[in-house]
């Protein structure tokens, strides 16, 4: 695996501390004695400052409209929780959504200060250190299976949570249920001197990024890689070799980044996946991270896409 250290929610070495989390007292410890918890509302973090994580003590007048909290690990020592609040209603009337490419909107809670604000992710994940980085993926992704997840698969009763958060039990049919990663390809297409880019139409104009795809169940990663790419260009993919990966709390995900060696180059496109795809040179490429490209825009900074792009420029990886 190459260094990501470009690479936004990549593993900081959080000590998640799994092992306490079927303990009920040894929470309710460490949640009232120097607990930090991070409020989340409907997706979206409270941060200071637009540059860190807005952390709460315990019984803070934000977490009022909250649910249980979730124990994400201990943070140099300091035991940090996350809690959604997504029942309280901004004054304002603003409403972010869990859809759509990015929300610039932000809330601002009355018992809090104006230098808090409830934000969207995408816009401040590469301003956050990396132990808060993986923080906020970890929150953002379990608390919204929390939301989406509230009644059981089995047999349609409410569940509840268990294990600190990590679990939800069923108290009808006592079925157990597990937070979900939803497995997604990512891939560098290459042929010669170019590599094969997409955009979806909700992206914003410009922007082009490489292809992915969701692993589908009894699927390997590298059939994956090439079912997608030819679903979607019609470009038909031989050998696949794996670079790195990526948590994506959008809303879950982990996107496997590999690299991949086409064996044609006629792009025909799926309508229904992408608005348009291209062959774009390594010397067009180069612009194009430099900002200095005409007509098209690069994949977002520590998205995993800037990061293989990135590497391919280098010449680390082929």
């Amino acid at each position: 695996m190459q260094a990501a250290i470009d690479i936004a929610f990549a593993d900081s070495g959080l000590n998640r501390a799994a092992e306490l989390r079927g303990d009920p007292d040894k929470m309710a410890r460490l949640l009232a004695v120097g607990g930090q918890v991070l409020p989340v509302w409907r997706g979206k973090p409270l941060v200071l400052n637009g540059t860190d994580l807005a952390w709460v003590p315990a019984g803070h007048p934000v977490l009022a409209h909250g649910a249980e909290p979730v124990f994400l690990g201990l943070d140099d020592g300091i035991a940090r929780f996350a809690q959604d609040i997504s029942d309280w209603s901004p004054e304002a009337g603003a409403e972010a959504v869990e859809a759509g490419f990015f929300d610039a909107s932000a809330q601002f809670h009355p018992s809090l200060p104006d230098t808090h604000a409830f934000v969207e992710l995408r816009g401040v994940m590469t301003q956050l250190s990396p132990r808060a980085a993986e923080l906020v993926a970890s929150a953002k992704a379990v608390l919204h299976w929390h939301r989406s997840h509230r009644f059981c698969a089995v047999c349609g009763a409410q569940s509840a949570p268990i294990n600190a958060g990590w679990q939800r039990a069923c108290g009808t049919c006592a079925a157990q249920h597990f937070p979900r990663t939803d497995p997604v390809v990512i891939m560098l297409v290459q042929r010669g001197n170019s590599v094969l880019l997409g955009r979806n139409s909700a992206w914003p104009e410009g922007m082009y990024s490489c292809l992915a795809g969701f692993v589908e169940p009894g699927e390997t990663v590298e059939a994956a890689v090439r079912r997608e790419v030819f679903e979607e260009t019609g470009v038909s993919v031989g050998d696949v070799r794996y670079v790195a990966s990526q948590p994506w709390p959008f809303p879950a995900s982990l996107m496997l980044g590999l690299i991949g060696d086409a064996t044609s180059d006629t792009i025909t496109i799926d309508p229904h996946e992408l608005e348009s795809a291209l062959w774009v040179t390594r010397e067009d490429m180069m612009d194009v991270m430099a900002g200095q490209h005409p007509t098209i825009r690069p994949a977002r900074k520590g998205a995993i896409a800037h990061h293989l792009i990135t590497l391919w420029l280098a010449g680390k990886i082929g």
